[in-house]
């Protein structure tokens, strides 16, 4: 590599994965990126369901980069932080549930009498001044 592209190339923060830009990765690649023995991976498949890499046809483990994400963020849980399986599956799920925002179009909670008055009145409102325009 050229001096120039080498000061240039992003160095990774002590610690950080860099991931690179691809659609699928095999285990040998995960298994290298992350630091981890394949078993350790194909074991942490059977205790969080977050790990689910798809299967190509010939059986093997093909990983996205939302798996490899979170195969670190396990990595993290229980080699940094000192969690163990069960308190590590407990905080994903916990994280999860904190990552999803309700639907734009759920059902807001009921509204009192006051609420409805208001809503009814503002449409009569536009609904005059599309009368209004005809």
């Amino acid at each position: 590599m050229h001096k120039l592209a080498k000061s240039i190339a992003r160095k990774p923060v002590s610690g950080e994965v860099i991931i690179p830009d691809k659609l699928y990765f095999r285990i040998g690649e995960v298994s290298r990126l992350c630091g981890l023995p394949s078993y350790v991976l194909r074991f942490w498949e059977t205790e969080f369901t977050q790990l689910k890499p798809s299967k190509s046809g010939t059986g093997q483990r093909m990983y996205r980069k939302i798996d490899v994400e979170n195969v670190l963020r396990v990595k993290k849980l229980l080699y940094d932080q000192g969690f163990t399986i069960a308190g590590a599956r407990q905080q994903l799920k916990a994280e999860t549930k904190r990552k999803q925002t309700p639907l734009p179009f759920a059902v807001p909670p009921p509204a009192g009498r006051g609420e409805l008055k208001q809503v009814r009145q503002g449409l009569r409102e536009i609904l005059g001044i599309l009368n209004s325009r005809r």
